[in-house]
């Protein structure tokens, strides 16, 4: 077969399974990996809960055949061609012996492999649908996955899609798959409409300007962190907890009296009503209680390795910066937006972590911190949990962007 790059773990596997001719290891490949069948966006814009493989003539076997790819295959998306997510055991259910007589899986490929459709065939792809680890379908969740082919893993785009390797690690998916498919176009919708309220382009890309310009993550969060980063260098070292909640407390009192000061406008001389003194004060305890948030988490951070020594939490702004990351990827999943508008995204993104932060360790602290603030309430729970998990791969793993591509 020459030499060839499988672009990801699951087409090695079935490179290597099909050149020994190890049928069964091929379709053990198969019942974990998630497939996509090509379809019509028109289609399933009309009809979203159905999914309807084409047949198609294959001179191969001389017989039509339904497609689908595993997803380290997936073309570059287009507006008109989606895909929709299956698995071997859906084609088993689906399809009764006779209609068509094979699937083919990756067509045109170094290891295209056309699997004959009957019930016997079809009781064997079950019988190693129940040997995967359960409901386990596609790639592990909480491991680096990348392409080797047909995903950058060096230059401006990389590091913007690293950004947000986070999520991509804690679903599952390629972190440095520009061209995203994700879980196909059906669910990449639903996900967008059911987390973001995001149902249309325009939404979408209002979204990914609010992350991209740190819009969506709490001012309260990032006002408390800079005023302790101001204070480090003022100070030059570290900033007890108490100091911080005082200069908080008096940074918020002259910001209010500031406000009430007469100014000079085109129209004369404008007096500002003060402020309330319970509202002023009602916001600095609303602060403190921030502030001992926030020390918790570090203090937790620091025994699980998010944090290291001395360090702590610059910005929460990578939350929002990373979900940028993604949102651009989501929004060319539903087909909202374009690859080159996705290509632009992400690199803005790269550029703004740049500017925030120093470090992927910084990064990561900063948007473990602004998930946990916004679900976790203390609780430690799994929110928390993921994402240390998350860290640990990212810092750790040798295939991991945060390991191979240089911050500065």
């Amino acid at each position: 077969m020459g030499t060839w790059t499988a672009p990801s773990v699951i087409e090695r596997e079935l490179h290597e399974a099909r050149a020994a001719g190890n049928w069964p290891g091929l379709l053990d490949v198969l019942a974990r990996a998630r497939l996509l069948v090509p379809q019509s966006r028109a289609f399933l814009d009309a009809h979203p809960t159905r999914v309807r493989p084409e047949r198609t003539w294959f001179p191969q076997v001389q017989a039509h055949a339904y497609i689908a790819f595993t997803e380290g295959m997936l073309p570059a998306p287009t507006p008109d061609l989606v895909f929709d997510i299956a698995s071997l055991d859906w084609f088993a259910d689906c399809y009764p012996s006779g209609a068509v007589p094979y699937l083919a899986v990756n067509p045109g490929t170094p290891f295209e492999v056309f699997l004959p459709i009957s019930p016997a065939h079809a009781a064997s792809w079950k019988f190693h649908v129940e040997r995967r680890p359960r409901d386990y379908t596609g790639l592990e969740r909480d491991k680096v996955h990348a392409l080797h082919l047909g995903g950058p893993l060096r230059g401006p785009v990389a590091f913007g899609l690293a950004c947000g390797a986070h999520l991509s690690v804690r679903s599952g998916t390629f972190w440095n798959a520009l061209a995203y498919h994700g879980q196909g176009y059906s669910l990449e919708r639903e996900k967008l409409r059911e987390s973001w309220g995001v149902t249309t382009r325009e939404e979408w890309l209002g979204m990914t300007e609010r992350l991209l310009t740190a819009d969506v993550v709490s001012p309260v969060w990032e006002f408390a962190l800079r005023v302790r980063v101001a204070l480090a260098k003022e100070f030059a070292g570290p900033v007890d907890v108490e100091h911080w909640r005082h200069a908080t407390a008096s940074t918020l009192r002259a910001n209010a009296e500031r406000a009430a000061e007469p100014r000079l406008t085109p129209d004369g001389v404008t007096v500002a009503r003060p402020r309330p003194t319970a509202e002023v004060e009602g916001e600095i305890a609303g602060l403190q209680r921030v502030i001992g948030r926030i020390a918790r988490y570090e203090q937790r951070f620091r025994a699980d390795g998010v944090l290291s020594g001395g360090a702590y939490v610059r910005s929460v702004e990578a939350w929002d910066f990373g979900r940028a990351s993604q949102m651009a990827r989501w929004g060319l999943g539903a087909r909202f937006g374009s690859l080159e508008e996705t290509e632009r995204a992400v690199v803005r993104a790269g550029k703004a972590c740049r500017l925030a932060y120093r470090s992927w360790e910084e990064l990561s602290a900063g948007f473990v911190l602004g998930r946990c603030m916004q679900f976790d309430e203390e609780e430690f729970g799994h929110w928390y949990a993921d994402m240390v998990t998350v860290h640990r791969e990212l810092t750790n793993d040798p295939g991991s962007p945060w390991v191979n591509l240089p911050w500065g």
